[in-house]
């Protein structure tokens, strides 16, 4: 699997492909949508670009043509003026002017020490698709980890407690392990390790039980409810999640929104003592507005002999670039390479959750 590394970090002007300007319309368009995404961009704009990819998917491709020559492209509900011009660059075959800016504006920043974790990372332990609240499908996802570097991906869709997120059953679970099988099969060697993120409840049980838990190769278990309960209670909670032998990873553990929710109130030499004491490793979220554990927490995790995972947490292909965050902060702080799970070849992974 080594060919399917990087060699330079994602995020980085260097990363820009050889030819950006794809060659079907549909291309470009999925390129825009990429980039936005990778931009965080949830408003307007994004929405109206994805609607035109989703009415340009659906045109036979000789209509598109005939459309774009005879300048009707904006009569089509779903195409505007942008998403048009853009169609009609593509066909003509030159330069598509607004993917040209978006590639260079929207590139993810690294640090030089960032890039070194960046670099040894071979996977994302954390990340969504369409089967809960994800925007992209299973097999959209993955085709971007393999341009990415990584040699596997952890599907961790939302388990059934978050139903705002569509969280899968066990019974739609099982219908995505039999998908994800399929298409282990088509994309081989890259991998798509089973998982998810199961909710951790009030009390600290999970909202799946062992036996669906125990089918999987990875679960990271998650606070998404009770947020602002009190302090005592809370490390309660997650200690006893983080003690679950069925669980890998504690993900995003203060539950911030930088800027719109403080950190949930926890004893943190409780919880990272009970991570390092049951094998479940640390998680620094890369999401831009979550960026968790925060710097202090980090370190103390560090001191614990905790282990961690750089995850994107992305619900979109563009979002599966945001590991540069995590990596820049991981390096700031000091985190022990050998101690970040994504580095290891997917064997390595694989034992260290089986508690081998």
């Amino acid at each position: 699997m080594a060919g399917h590394r990087a060699s330079f970090p994602p995020g980085t002007a260097a990363e820009q492909r050889v030819d950006c300007t794809p060659v079907t319309p549909v291309a470009a368009l999925e390129r825009v949508v990429h980039c936005l995404d990778r931009a965080h961009d949830t408003g307007f704009k994004a929405k109206a670009f994805v609607r035109a990819l989703e009415v340009a998917r659906a045109l036979p491709p000789d209509e598109l043509a005939q459309r774009a020559k005879s300048d009707t492209l904006t009569e089509l509900e779903g195409i505007g003026d942008s998403s048009a011009k853009v169609i009609q660059q593509a066909l003509a075959g030159g330069d598509v002017a607004y993917l040209a800016d978006l590639e260079a504006k929207t590139q993810v920043p690294i640090t030089p020490e960032g890039a070194e974790y960046r670099g040894a990372l071979r996977g994302d332990l954390h990340l969504h698709s369409r089967w809960s609240d994800g925007g992209a499908t299973i097999e959209a996802m993955a085709l971007t980890a393999v341009e990415l570097g990584h040699e596997y991906m952890v599907l961790t869709d939302h388990s059934p407690r978050l139903t705002i997120a569509h969280g899968l059953s066990e019974e739609r679970l099982h219908e995505q392990l039999a998908d994800v099988a399929v298409l282990n099969e088509r994309l081989a060697p890259f991998r798509i390790l089973t998982g998810i993120e199961v909710d951790i409840l009030e009390d600290g049980t999970l909202d799946h039980g062992d036996d669906v838990l125990s089918q999987l190769d990875v679960v990271v278990a998650s606070v998404h409810s009770k947020l602002r309960m009190g302090g005592q209670e809370m490390t309660e909670r997650m200690v006893r999640a983080v003690a679950n032998p069925h669980v890998d990873i504690l993900g995003h553990c203060t539950g911030r929104l930088i800027g719109k929710r403080d950190p949930s109130s926890f004893d943190p030499d409780y919880v990272f003592a009970a991570c390092a004491q049951f094998h479940t490793a640390v998680e620094i979220n890369c999401r831009p507005e979550r960026l968790d554990p925060p710097r202090p927490l980090l370190q103390m995790a560090i001191e614990y002999g905790c282990y961690f995972a750089i995850n994107s947490d992305a619900h979109a292909t563009g979002q599966l670039e945001w590991q540069p965050h995590g990596c820049n902060r991981a390096a700031e702080v000091g985190v022990p390479l050998d101690r970040v799970l994504n580095s290891w070849p997917i064997e390595q992974l694989l034992a260290w959750v089986a508690g081998e």
